[in-house]
């Protein structure tokens, strides 16, 4: 090697060195600069997709964190209503955003059931996004129509043995949560039943009040104040322990259905791949919001009591729920419209 070349091979090896001491700087940065975006999160406002309509429960519960997150971080978290398809239309918006902790769904109870009843989703729940908390849960209310002559769960269950299939439910819609209510209701009592479905909670409701139906698994939002001028009687709640709101209202169970325990809730979801740390941090957050007094007052509205558990927990307990419900909907063989 004559003097030119080796000046040429020497001038190439220091190129060399130095275009790969700066890419290993320039990716250490990026490096500490991930971290570090994880570290001061969230630096930028945070967007808390609601996947159903204004003023409902899950809206309530969702404008509840989002205020405290809000006052908690310094940082504004808009709740964003994307209702449709029984709340597919705003998670699946979710899972497919990045996973940077700036976008944030809601879910409830129904997208438990979604897995099974919806035969094509966009999205898999375990799969494509990851459980922050469970924010709540609630109970369902049985009302009758107080002319309706059946003053409680036995009453109910004696009519539809002696006459099957006259006892009417109504339900919000094909595969809701008051339909499976009312259907899981008929199957542990072994009595008949018939689902009469309406499009939405509040014709279902007047139906009931207006005797053209016997009876309704209601929200406590929705039917509290009709219960308190009258106009609905209450036979009892859905869940195992009667519900703080409610106190004087027994359990399913203790009116006479053992086993029943049908409860609503809320929770938190992120996209998967989500930093844990960042995860941790909205846990920790909003577990703590949940249990702040004004926060379990306003959640008092919807019947609500929080939870605020961990992550894995959540995600333990969405598993047991899709596993619930599709064992019910296979074995009546439920089907959405």
């Amino acid at each position: 090697m004559d003097v030119k070349q080796r000046r040429r091979w020497l001038e190439g090896l220091a190129a060399t060195v130095a275009v790969g001491s700066f890419g290993g700087l320039a990716g250490s940065r990026s490096v500490f600069a991930q971290r570090n975006a994880v570290a001061e999160y969230p630096l930028r406002p945070i967007r808390l997709i609601c996947p159903f309509a204004a003023s409902g429960g899950v809206d309530l519960t969702a404008r509840a964190i989002a205020q405290k997150l809000s006052e908690t971080f310094g940082q504004p978290v808009i709740v964003d209503n994307r209702p449709g398809a029984n709340g597919t239309i705003g998670v699946d918006f979710t899972a497919k955003a990045p996973s940077d902790g700036y976008t944030l769904t809601m879910i409830s109870s129904s997208h438990s059931v979604n897995v099974t009843l919806q035969s094509r989703q966009p999205y898999d729940l375990m799969r494509d996004l990851v459980p922050i908390t469970q924010a709540t849960v609630q109970p369902y209310v049985l009302v009758v129509n107080p002319k309706s002559g059946l003053n409680s769960i036995q009453d109910v269950i004696a009519l539809a043995k002696a006459k099957p299939g006259l006892v009417t439910y109504g339900s919000s819609g094909m595969g809701g949560f008051s339909h499976l209510a009312g259907a899981l209701f008929g199957s542990m009592a072994g009595v008949e039943f018939t689902h009469v479905p309406y499009k939405g909670g509040a014709p279902a409701m007047a139906d009931v009040m207006g005797g053209q139906i016997h009876m309704l698994f209601s929200t406590i939002l929705q039917s509290h104040g009709q219960i308190a001028a009258g106009r609905l009687r209450a036979l009892a709640v859905s869940t195992a322990k009667r519900a703080s709101s409610t106190p004087t209202i027994p359990t399913m169970q203790e009116a006479g259905v053992a086993g029943y325990e049908v409860a609503g809730w809320y929770g938190l979801m992120a996209p998967a791949a989500t930093p844990i740390a960042i995860v941790e941090k909205l846990n920790q957050a909003t577990s703590r919001i949940l249990h702040l007094p004004d926060v379990r007052a306003r959640l008092a509205v919807d019947g609500s009591e929080p939870v605020g558990n961990t992550s894995a927990h959540f995600a333990e307990h969405i598993r047991a729920e899709i596993s619930k419900w599709r064992k019910l909907i296979r074995e009546l063989d439920i089907r959405a419209d």
